[in-house]
């Protein structure tokens, strides 16, 4: 195994990112969901391969895909914005609740094992998965959008597993604001603000609470790895256009699918090497 600092094994690290980039990029314009669910599991898989060892592999993985959630939501958001798309009421509602809970999924996924930390994002994604693989599109519990202690609670909720996760809010705010009475576009729309809202204050938390952090590779600033950072956000860029030409050719339905078996196939993996 080369050590870290060789340059084939940062050559083999670039390469990675890049490819993690591309399928991140397919995967968020054939399904309309962001990065970081695709990210973090694709980081978390092939870390081990390249010897990274495993006291900061889930970490890094959600510190990297955070960061590279801050560009994407800023291009994402003012498309929304271009557009009036995004529920302003419902955001200065809601962003509040959802800093708090942002701050409290930091602390706790900084503090928490890497085992733990796996163990939350593979709970959430096999909910998702549940979700996304028996629920039809326009699937909802109710009308109209809770507000006061109730949105509140959402919010802390959204922002509390996205930081956890190191994914956008739009992986879970979606599915929970549309279950709640939200139309869809406008819970995609009033989403890409949530990436912003969640990935800056997270991203700074994890550079902070990884300062110092044994065994981090070359380039990384605390849980942020710059290689990752610096290829996955172009590389993602560059290979959304191809997912949302797919888009145009598969049934919406069959997409939601297949990204929900994607989601179990990788949650029920995260609990077999937990439990085994």
């Amino acid at each position: 195994m080369l050590h870290m600092s060789d340059p084939l094994w940062l050559a083999g690290l670039a390469l990675v990112m890049a490819v993690t980039g591309l399928l991140s990029g397919t995967l968020a314009g054939l399904l309309g969901v962001g990065g970081g669910i695709v990210i973090v599991p694709v980081l978390f898989n092939v870390f081990p391969l390249l010897g990274i060892p495993e006291t900061v592999q889930m970490k890094l993985a959600v510190g990297t895909s955070l960061a590279t959630i801050i560009p994407t939501s800023i291009v994402s958001a003012r498309k929304h914005h271009a557009k009036g798309a995004i529920d302003t009421g419902l955001l200065k509602a809601i962003w509040p609740s959802m800093i708090i809970g942002v701050a409290i999924g930091t602390v706790a996924a900084i503090w928490l094992h890497g085992d733990a930390l796996s163990a939350v994002f593979a709970t959430i994604a096999l909910l998702v998965a549940i979700n996304m693989g028996f629920t039809g599109v326009d699937f909802k519990l109710r009308d109209t959008t809770p507000r006061g202690p109730g949105l509140w609670g959402i919010g802390g909720f959204i922002g509390t597993v996205s930081a956890m996760m190191g994914i956008g809010g739009g992986t879970v705010g979606v599915p929970i604001l549309s279950m709640f009475g939200t139309p869809i576009r406008s819970a995609v729309a009033t989403s890409s603000v949530f990436g912003l809202i969640i990935s800056i204050p997270a991203t700074v938390g994890f550079i902070y609470g990884g300062w110092g952090a044994q065994d981090l590779p070359p380039f990384s600033l605390g849980y942020v790895n710059l290689i990752g950072f610096a290829l996955i956000v172009p590389s993602s860029i560059l290979a959304t256009p191809w997912g949302v030409h797919l888009a145009h050719t598969i049934p919406p339905l069959a997409l939601k699918r297949a990204f929900a078996v994607f989601l179990a196939v990788t949650a029920i993996r995260m609990f077999y090497g937990l439990i085994f």
